[in-house]
C-alpha cells in the first residue's frame, strides 16, 4: 500500500472519529462529557457548552472530509495542522481546569500530535508537479 493510501486512510479515520465523538457531544453530553477529561459536569446550563463543542466538531470533521473528497491534498494537509489546534486547545483546557492528565495527554495530546504529522506527511507528497509546456508566443 503507499503512503499516499495509507495518509488517505488515517485522514478518513481522523474524519470519522471527529465526526462521531461531536455527534456524541450533540446528542449524549451527559453521557460523553465524562470523557473529555473534566473533573466535573457544569452547573446550570452548562450543557449548552458541550453541545457547541459538538457543533464545533461536526464542522471541523465536515471540513476535512469535503477536501479528502475534492482530492485538495494540501489543503488537507494544511487544515489537518490547523485543526489539531483544537484538540491541543482542548488538552490545555482539561490540564487548566485540573481535570485528567491522563486524558488530556492519551486522548487530546496524542490526538493532537497524530493530526498534526499526519498533515505533515499529506503535505510531503514525494510526487512532483509537471511543468506546464513552453508555448512559442
Amino acid at each position: 500500500m503507499s503512503l499516499k493510501k495509507v495518509n488517505t486512510a488515517v485522514a478518513a479515520a481522523f474524519i470519522l472519529f471527529i465526526l462521531w465523538f461531536g455527534m456524541e457531544f450533540i446528542l449524549s453530553p451527559e453521557t460523553t462529557a465524562p470523557g473529555f477529561g473534566l473533573p466535573s459536569w457544569p452547573s446550570g446550563d452548562g450543557d449548552g457548552f458541550l453541545i457547541i463543542k459538538g457543533i464545533r466538531d461536526v464542522v471541523l470533521a465536515l471540513v476535512l472530509g469535503i477536501l479528502l473528497v475534492t482530492g485538495h491534498r494540501r489543503a488537507l494537509g494544511w487544515v489537518l495542522l490547523v485543526e489539531a489546534l483544537a484538540a491541543y486547545g482542548d488538552m490545555a483546557t482539561v490540564l487548566a481546569h485540573h481535570g485528567s492528565v491522563a486524558t488530556a495527554l492519551g486522548v487530546h495530546c496524542l490526538t493532537a500530535t497524530l493530526m498534526g504529522v499526519n498533515g505533515l506527511l499529506i503535505m510531503c507528497d514525494p510526487r512532483k508537479v509537471a511543468a506546464a509546456p513552453a508555448t512559442p508566443a
